[in-house]
């Protein structure tokens, strides 16, 4: 009984806790960003994710605590990113590091889109809605999806978007020619991260599903 208490204070505690922090990191975004353009263009996708996952909660779809906090890094981390834009993120130390010529924030960002898959799978699985493998296999090729749909929505936006210092910050290639090939490549290998922690947790005695949706309710 104690533990299940535990579980369902964190349950409400963590997606508020999470959030409160996320609004703090976008009104800190929100002061004196390096161009205003491209803070607008980089919060708006951002903004709607958060956006989209609080209506859902209110709703009564609701994901494990984990799963939060794994789809709260990339808000986190895209909001920094829009304040100083990805190229100009106080990043070299890690560059250093490991000996990157090129600054790094941005391919982490996009590792962390496929955290999502974490949250995806959850959410399947839990309602049974279709095999465990077919679960995995959908999350992967979601998260692709999304990859290559926001290289195109970057893409659009540097060429057509009528501010060309704006769009070159939005696309942050930063000369690279294969960008937009290995920003999908982190996402997909996020994704598949992602996957394999759900499977190696979701496979302890005790961890699977805590209940599953009732019917007309949504509640977990």
């Amino acid at each position: 009984m104690p533990l299940a208490a535990d579980r369902s204070r964190a349950d409400r505690l963590v997606p508020a806790i999470l959030l409160a922090g996320y609004v703090a990191v976008f009104i800190w975004g929100a002061i004196g960003p390096y161009d205003r353009a491209t803070w607008w263009a980089e919060n708006i996708p951002i903004v709607v994710v958060v956006a989209t996952l609080v209506v859902l909660y209110l709703r009564g779809v609701r994901f494990s605590p984990l799963a939060y906090a794994l789809m709260a890094v990339l808000p986190y981390w895209h909001t920094v990113g829009g304040h100083y834009t990805f190229e100009r993120v106080p990043f070299d130390w890690f560059s250093r590091a490991f000996g990157f010529e090129r600054n790094m924030y941005d391919r982490i960002g996009h590792f962390s889109v496929g955290f999502y898959a974490f949250g995806i799978l959850e959410y399947l699985l839990d309602r049974r809605a279709m095999s465990r493998r077919l679960a995995c296999l959908f999350a992967l090729f979601a998260i692709a999806f999304v990859a290559m749909s926001y290289e195109l929505i970057e893409w659009g936006y540097a060429a057509y978007g009528g501010n060309a210092e704006a769009g070159a910050n939005f696309l942050g290639s930063q000369g690279d020619v294969w960008d937009a090939q290995k920003d999908m490549l982190m996402d997909t290998l996020g994704a598949a991260a992602a996957v394999l922690l759900y499977l190696a947790v979701r496979s302890r005695p005790g961890d699977g599903p805590r209940r599953p949706t009732r019917r007309g309710t949504g509640d977990r």
